[in-house]
């Protein structure tokens, strides 16, 4: 006669699931979006500040000598209110679901789409936007201390840019070993005070200057054709310039959250108070740095603006230390999605060693992107239409309408297809600007020179 195997008793099951749990728990206490959850609101307003008001900024004013002073303002200002309402709608939908909070853009979409679609669709398009603007940030970085030395130094020796790219790097390589977002809110904080400081050097120094002699409005271009190209690409500058919804969750996971107190609260002041600071620094740096110039503006508002030396020299080192702060907040949600693989799906021990490689390979291989296509302005207009316009402008609106689904032909449904349209347009257009820019500038680039 068989004998059977009793069955195995119930509370084995239940160690393993705690056990499994406490596992869980152990990870994201030692991942970078989650490790930490006591923030305040006002570190919500300067890491918004830090994410969103990139260098873009200084070229905001070219962008308007190819848009023209009717597209080039309704086209600004039509993003900021774009781009606040779906900024919005992210913090709303962080903890639409009782109890869970979507710490990441890619849990968000996983819920709208579905485990692997959601996955499909959101993490090539925010590691894009992300790795992207580490790298435009290390080219930054780099043209910003060569402007820097040139200006305090005019006599000295030229120094190739790539040597510039890599001392800017040399200080990632430090401060990428910061554990979580809250540990680089001083470094953020010290950049959103840098981003308002150099706006405003910027078009204060350009009233200063005045209104220059024979100052042209009209488009650069001779032929219609060039005139449209450019047109296209300086969408890709406006839509570069509000890049700040690729961490947005990220930032308000590490706020804390109860059912009576939910984190959308602070976050949502922190972003009004980042957006005021958004308008102060976009629109006069655009408005007044066209106002002057006109469409003899440099693509860098600096490189016009020669004099003071100081000044200029002044305003370059702001721009440095900017810069610093928000690759740190960009590549940190890239260590995330990076340290969650490693941990998660390949199942390595969480551990310091871990963790230095990692972010030691990617502030290495960001900075050699860097010095091998330093001409990446174009292929950020490129790449930003691609990723930047459905992750800031309409894949928002998308899981908005998917998960609540408005009431058709209602209000918050027409609003929703709008800003879906429009960023489409922007996403099919500014791709194709920025590609013939690429071709311009690749004609005449020597490699590491």
């Amino acid at each position: 006669m068989e004998t059977r195997a009793p069955p195995a008793p119930a509370h084995n099951d239940r160690t393993t699931s705690i056990h499994e749990i406490e596992k869980q728990k152990a990870i994201d206490e030692w991942l970078p979006i989650t490790s930490s959850r006591n923030a305040k609101w006002w570190y919500s307003a300067f890491h918004n500040v830090t994410a969103m008001v990139g260098a873009g900024v200084l070229g905001l004013p070219y962008a308007m000598s190819e848009l023209g002073w009717g597209p080039g303002v309704t086209i600004l200002v039509l993003s900021w209110i774009i781009t606040l309402y779906t900024l919005w709608q992210m913090v709303e939908m962080h903890e639409m679901v009782p109890g869970k909070r979507f710490d990441r853009y890619h849990e968000l979409g996983q819920y709208a789409f579905g485990e692997k679609l959601g996955l499909y669709i959101v993490v090539p398009q925010q590691l894009i936007v992300e790795v992207g603007v580490n790298i435009i940030y290390m080219v930054t970085g780099g043209r910003s201390l060569q402007k820097f030395h040139t200006s305090v130094c005019p006599s000295c020796k030229n120094i190739k840019l790539t040597y510039f790219i890599m001392i800017f790097a040399s200080v990632h390589f430090v401060l990428s070993h910061l554990p979580n977002f809250n540990s680089i809110s001083g470094v953020s904080l010290a950049a959103a005070v840098m981003s308002l400081s150099y706006s405003t050097v910027a078009w204060a120094a350009s009233v200063h200057k005045g209104v220059q002699e024979n100052v042209e409005y009209g488009y650069k271009s001779s032929s219609k054709a060039g005139t449209i190209f450019d047109f296209f690409a300086a969408l890709g500058t406006v839509s570069f310039a509000y890049a700040g919804h690729n961490v947005v969750l990220e930032i308000q996971a590490t706020i804390p959250s109860t059912p009576e107190k939910p984190s959308k609260g602070p976050m949502w002041r922190g972003v009004v108070v980042a957006y005021i600071v958004v308008a102060l620094c976009y629109f006069p740096v655009a408005l007044i740095g066209y106002w002057m110039f006109g469409n003899a503006v440099d693509d860098n508002i600096l490189i016009t603006l020669e004099k003071p030396a100081w000044l200029i020299a002044m305003a370059n080192m702001f721009v440095v230390i900017h810069v610093i702060g928000s690759y740190q907040i960009y590549a940190m949600a890239v260590f995330d999605m990076i340290e969650t693989v490693f941990v998660k799906k390949l199942n390595f021990k969480p551990s310091w060693i871990l963790r230095f490689v990692i972010r030691n390979v990617y502030v290495a291989l960001t900075m050699f992107i860097a010095i091998t296509f330093p001409f990446f302005g174009g292929l950020m207009d490129f790449f930003g239409g691609f990723a930047f316009a459905p992750t800031t402008y309409f894949l928002p609106c998308i899981i908005w309408l998917r998960i609540y689904k408005p009431r058709r032909f209602g209000l918050s449904w027409w609003i929703n297809w709008i800003c879906i349209v429009l960023g489409l347009c922007l996403m099919i257009l500014s791709p194709i600007g920025g590609l013939r820019t690429i071709i311009i500038q690749a004609k005449t680039y020597k490699f590491y020179s």
